[in-house]
């Protein structure tokens, strides 16, 4: 039988090697958008693109912030003794800084395939993606949590 000290202590390493998977591809979308404006065609974008770009920039900075929060709140009350408490706030943070992430990935698709493309052409695919998000990040796992 597990005790309350060793849930705490396998749920924060858990939750940990979580936020390891979702925090490279934070860091890889939010330095893609930090070379965006920098590059040649960013002269040819539309107000519209540079309003959705800015969304899918702060974000991602969000999402950054969030997902990186468990760790630093880890680092500095660790001694704190309350591992729950920890793990708690860990798992809040990680769920908005995973909206953000969904958010951003969102509106880059929204940006990407409207410079490629069309308007509507973007909205469509930046829907079906909303909704991919809305279905498997969000959906899924609450039917899934309330089953059991």
């Amino acid at each position: 039988m597990e005790s309350p000290k060793q849930r705490h202590d396998r749920e924060l390493i858990e939750l940990l090697n979580e936020l390891r998977v979702a925090l490279p591809g934070v860091q890889v979308l939010f330095a893609f958008l930090l070379a965006v404006p920098f590059a040649n065609g960013w002269r040819r974008v539309t107000g519209f693109q540079k309003d959705v770009f800015f969304v899918a920039f702060c974000a991602s900075a969000v999402s950054s912030v969030l997902l990186i929060a468990p760790s630093a709140y880890h680092r500095l009350a660790w001694r704190a003794e309350d591992k729950g408490r920890i793990v708690r706030f860990g798992n809040r943070v990680a769920i908005l800084g995973l909206g953000f992430l969904a958010v951003s990935i969102d509106a880059v698709v929204l940006l990407v395939t409207d410079f490629v493309f069309a308007l509507p052409t973007a909205i469509t695919a930046a829907s079906i993606v909303g909704a991919l998000f809305a279905v498997v990040w969000l959906a899924f796992p609450l039917v899934d949590r309330e089953r059991y």
